[in-house]
């Protein structure tokens, strides 16, 4: 027995020394627990104080405050002064504006009041959206024929690019000659005009080499009389993309000599030597549009862009082929004034431009410049009445025309009665 005792000693002290220290920790808890409790304590006993002898100070400020009102209020009531002593006098207000000045400040004022806010939007600037009119464009052999042969040569159109409304028209062509207008150089430009739907970046993807080839295809399938090329611009390219203009013109007159083209191009940053390059190429139509008047140039356009610019690059067209036909276009509902207009005509007929087109200006989305005014239907015939006196041989003007707006029948109607005036005189 002594034995067994001595053998089960260690693990007696063992569970003994085991149960000791879980007792002491167990106190040492709950004495750090009582601990905290108490510094709880102590700390807001210690708020309590300090936040009683806080008001106890601020009590005689706040005292102090209302008795500076008061006395404030009573020396407001013993002054006579006014609302009127306080403004500046008359020797005190500001000078008068200069003439110059107020004729500034009235332009302004005279189109703030020009705005299209609150002008009830015209019918014309929706009817082409609706359901009906899409589902008869679709139905049109013609429409399908051109879009179908546009997904399988991966070429664009400024038509769809641009979200013209009169797509069905033209492609359809719903009153005579088709035309359709293909933008060459990809869809993607390196301005940025407020008023145009077309992507931008100062580093486009490169050219399609086998572009101009493409075209020729598509013409060949659709079997259109009159055909206009366009482009977004390209001022990353040294000549503009005039060569691959020039590529495309000739190749698709070797093709069909008695197909008609027109190519409306960039100002090429006013290089005449890329004019050259196009006008050369055998083209019918050299377009080039202003967009509008002088005054509203950087509103509209891309600041790489100028009026004088673009005047200089369809003068030189003519001055290198007097037989080509020179074209532009202009927006209303931008802002422009009669007078503004009248003198961009006047610059237009003075460097050689024979057609001219009106259309009003519809907003692609709102991130876009806004509308400042639906012109009157009246002011279009208006206006095509003055282009014809002042010498153009054709004025395109109404609401939903566009620069290429069945070009064809523009073109071939103004040479009909050209050549009948012609005629008449001989006979005579």
């Amino acid at each position: 027995r002594p034995q067994r005792i001595s053998a089960l000693l260690p693990a007696f002290v063992a569970v003994s020394l085991f149960i000791s220290l879980f007792i002491l920790a167990e106190m040492g808890s709950r004495s750090q627990v009582v601990f905290s409790r108490l510094l709880a304590s102590a700390s807001r006993s210690r708020l309590s104080g300090n936040f009683q002898q806080r008001a106890k100070s601020t009590t005689p400020d706040v005292m102090n405050n209302s008795s500076k009102v008061e006395v404030l209020r009573a020396e407001l009531q013993k002054d006579s002064r006014t609302l009127n002593d306080f403004l500046p006098s008359k020797a005190q207000q500001p000078p008068q504006l200069s003439a110059a000045a107020q004729a500034a400040l009235n332009s302004r004022e005279e189109e703030l009041h020009r705005s299209v806010l609150g002008q009830p939007k015209p019918d014309y600037a929706r009817a082409d959206g609706t359901f009906s009119r899409l589902r008869n464009i679709v139905k049109d052999p013609n429409y399908r024929k051109v879009k179908g042969s546009l997904k399988g040569l991966e070429l664009t159109t400024v038509c769809e690019e641009a979200k013209c409304p009169n797509i069905g028209e033209c492609w359809g062509g719903e009153t005579g000659t088709a035309t359709a207008t293909i933008m060459l150089m990809g869809d993607t430009c390196t301005r940025g005009c407020k008023f145009c739907n077309i992507k931008t970046s100062q580093a486009p993807p490169p050219i399609d080499a086998n572009e101009p080839r493409k075209v020729a295809e598509a013409v060949a399938k659709w079997g259109l009389d009159y055909i206009v090329l366009t482009s977004v611009d390209r001022d990353d390219m040294p000549d503009g993309g005039a060569g691959h203009f020039a590529d495309t013109v000739t190749l698709l007159k070797s093709l069909n000599p008695k197909l008609k083209v027109e190519a409306l191009v960039s100002d090429f940053q006013g290089n005449t030597d890329c004019v050259r390059t196009v006008v050369e190429s055998g083209l019918d139509v050299y377009a080039h549009n202003i967009e509008t008047v002088e005054r509203l140039q950087g509103r509209v356009r891309d600041r790489r862009a100028g009026y004088q610019q673009s005047l200089a690059t369809l003068e030189a067209a003519k001055t290198m082929r007097p037989d080509v036909v020179t074209k532009s276009s202009i927006m209303l509902g931008v802002g422009e004034k009669d007078e503004e207009v009248y003198a961009a005509l006047k610059d237009l007929r003075a460097v050689g431009v024979e057609i001219v087109t009106f259309g009003q200006y519809l907003r692609p989305s709102r991130k876009h410049m806004r509308v400042y005014e639906y012109v009157e239907f009246d002011k279009y015939d208006f206006w095509r009445k003055e282009g014809e006196a002042m010498g153009f041989a054709y004025v395109a003007s109404a609401p939903l025309v566009r620069s290429s707006y069945k070009a064809g029948e523009f073109f071939i109607n103004a040479m009909i009665d050209q050549r009948r005036a012609e005629k008449a005189k001989l006979s005579n």
